[in-house]
């Protein structure tokens, strides 16, 4: 089966992150896409972050019914911070008949000279690159045939932004899906 990770803290998934996901499923041969929420990024601060139980369980309310996306607590397991490499060592040898790939915006794409042992990723592994505003990937390539640059519909959601938001009083609504809202209303996440 062809997998496509897509990490990230989702502090919180938003419709953002699930159209990136469905887009992704509909132009590629990919089979499922796993969102591998990630308990602490080496490169991101984790003072804003919501537990990452609680972050797991919005994303499993928010791809529940979905046979092709699913929620994963995988990095909870393994040292933090979260090393990619690290990851995909361990998804290699837990499930070897998988082949998986990585789905990332343009704007960590970026930064992936950043990343641990960043060539061995950019060297075995396909990369979907969906661009982010501000973040033109292309210049970044040099004709990588590992690295799929993704037309996705760009939103200009982000989860900083639902946080604000929440802080502020101001709803979320269409920004989440329901069933996420509802859960970060009543557990007052983010306030």
């Amino acid at each position: 089966m062809k997998i496509g990770l897509y990490f990230g803290s989702f502090n919180p998934i938003h419709h953002g992150h699930l159209i990136i996901a469905n887009y992704v499923l509909q132009h590629s041969d990919l089979n499922q896409v796993w969102f591998v929420v990630s308990p602490q990024n080496p490169l991101k601060p984790s003072g804003s972050l919501l537990n990452e139980y609680h972050r797991l369980y919005l994303v499993q309310c928010a791809v529940e019914g979905e046979n092709n996306l699913r929620a994963m607590d995988i990095e909870f397991r393994l040292p933090k911070p979260s090393y990619t490499v690290n990851t995909l060592a361990y998804l290699q040898e837990k499930y070897p008949l998988n082949e998986f790939s990585i789905i990332m915006g343009s704007d960590s794409f970026s930064n992936i000279h950043r990343w641990k042992n960043h060539q061995f990723i950019l060297s075995n592994y396909k990369i979907y690159v969906y661009k982010r505003a501000g973040n033109e990937p292309l210049s970044l390539i040099n004709g990588d045939a590992h690295v799929i640059i993704l037309d996705a519909p760009l939103l200009q959601i982000s989860a900083t932004y639902i946080r604000e938001n929440i802080k502020k009083g101001n709803s979320i609504r269409y920004l989440v899906p329901e069933n996420v809202r509802e859960e970060i209303e009543k557990n007052r996440y983010y306030q």
